[in-house]
């Protein structure tokens, strides 16, 4: 076997072993999903910020798989719903978890 061949071979199984190690796994994102979860995330935050009932300050968002999760307070039991609603209406939200509270 060549040094040729062999440098082939060996650069071939470091391509395989990246490939493998950003594959995306039931507990862990792959590259293109973070980004897109990222996405996601901020223009949920956006929508919140853009509302002028709610304060986005004091909620947090964090997506992951296209499942958004909203934590954080509210001043009113009816910024609940509203927040959840502006989050379901972002492109790529595929479900809600809502861990909000009234302060």
């Amino acid at each position: 076997m060549s040094i040729a061949q062999r440098f082939t071979r060996t650069l071939s199984g470091f391509a395989l072993l990246a490939l493998v190690a950003c594959a995306p796994t039931p507990h862990r994102e792959g590259t293109g999903e973070y980004i897109d979860d990222s996405i996601i995330t901020g223009k949920v935050k956006a929508a919140l910020v853009a509302d002028p009932e709610l304060k986005a300050t004091q909620i947090n968002v964090d997506t992951f798989k296209g499942t958004v999760q909203l934590s954080g307070f509210v001043s009113t039991p009816e910024s609940i719903p509203k927040a959840v609603a502006l989050a379901r209406k972002i492109d790529g939200v595929q479900s809600v978890k809502n861990d909000l509270l009234v302060r």
